[in-house]
């Protein structure tokens, strides 16, 4: 298989051309005792400190390269922060003026960042029974609304991760591939939090083409499991930039899913603070989900295997939240 890892001794034209490529790193001091092998793709490593700055820049290149987005158009995308850091950065650099709009249930520090990267940032109230932090099916669909009303006023291009192409090429040519050259295909399972679903589409694709005998798990909040057939329970999970409760994602085959697990709000803190003090890595919410159910599928039915996840964005954008709150 081609060696897609970027060469970093050569100078890059862009931030643009730094998305990708992200290096895969053993988790072997979390899984010390226990049989089996904990791959971790740092997504956080790329220049907007998420996975999302993938599909931000393939989005807005498939829509350039179709004639589907003009130059001088502006670009609006409902987030909860990550593909909209991912759309600033790609905005910015090739001159399109970016739109984010967002629930003021998110953390501010997307909100600030994607400011500072030259984004207008429109904040949308959340419902009265949601809560700060914890943003529901409800609040998404406000974001929405608000997000329509914006793209029809500016006749603009609406970047929807939820049904752009884009979204699953990101990781299907790119995520998914690195992933099996880093590891010589020498891997047995991939699991996956779901937010628009693109990441577990893309790379269980990818993977299930290489070797349909690696196994491809789902992961959703356990109190708003909805896409396995499960009741909501609490739409206010903490688990931000997914499990929004849709009963269908577009991209997601699940011919492709092996299995679905749920993850608390505290098991996905617990394994984000173990990452953080055993590994030296820094990660958001979504991250310790994906540890969380790679751990236990290590300890159980997996054990001995090899198991893959990603690590979606920095623990740097949940200051202001309670996971990284400590007594000084």
């Amino acid at each position: 298989m081609e060696n897609v890892v970027t060469n970093y001794n050569t100078i890059l034209p862009s931030s643009v051309e730094v998305i990708g490529s992200t290096p895969l790193i053993r988790l072997d001091r979390i899984t010390s005792g226990v049989e089996g092998t904990l791959l971790a793709k740092l997504e956080y490593l790329n220049p907007g400190f998420s996975k999302k700055d993938r599909i931000a820049r393939q989005m807005i290149e498939e829509a350039e390269e179709k004639g589907l987005l003009k130059p001088g158009q502006t670009v609006v995308e409902l987030t909860s922060g990550n593909t909209g850091t991912g759309l600033s950065i790609v905005c910015g650099v090739k001159g399109y003026k970016f739109v984010a709009v967002m629930s003021k249930g998110n953390s501010v520090e997307r909100a600030r960042m994607m400011a500072a990267l030259g984004a207008e940032v429109v904040l949308v109230d959340q419902l009265p029974e949601s809560k700060p932090g914890q943003v529901s099916g409800g609040d998404l669909e406000q974001v929405r609304l608000k997000t329509l009303e914006i793209v029809k006023e500016r006749n603009a291009f609406w970047a929807d991760q939820f049904l752009l192409e884009g979204s699953y090429n990101a990781h299907y040519l790119h995520t998914g591939p690195e992933i099996l050259s880093q590891t010589n295909g020498e891997i047995d399972a991939f699991c996956d939090f779901l937010g628009s679903g693109g990441t577990f589409a893309g790379c269980a694709r990818a993977f299930k083409e290489y070797n349909n005998s690696i196994k491809c798990y789902a992961i959703e909040p356990s109190s708003a499991a909805v896409y396995s057939g499960h009741k909501i329970t609490n739409p206010n999970h903490r688990i931000q930039g997914g499990g929004y409760s849709m009963p269908e994602l577009k991209f997601v085959d699940k011919n492709d899913i092996d299995g679905f697990f749920q993850v608390t709000d505290q098991e996905a803190m617990d394994a984000c603070r173990l990452l953080a003090s055993k590994e030296g890595v820094f990660a958001g919410f979504s991250s310790g989900a994906n540890v969380a159910v790679a751990l236990k599928l290590l300890k159980e039915e997996l054990s001995g295997k090899t198991i893959v996840v990603t690590l979606n964005d920095s623990g740097l954008k949940y200051l202001s939240t309670d996971l990284w709150e400590h007594n000084f």
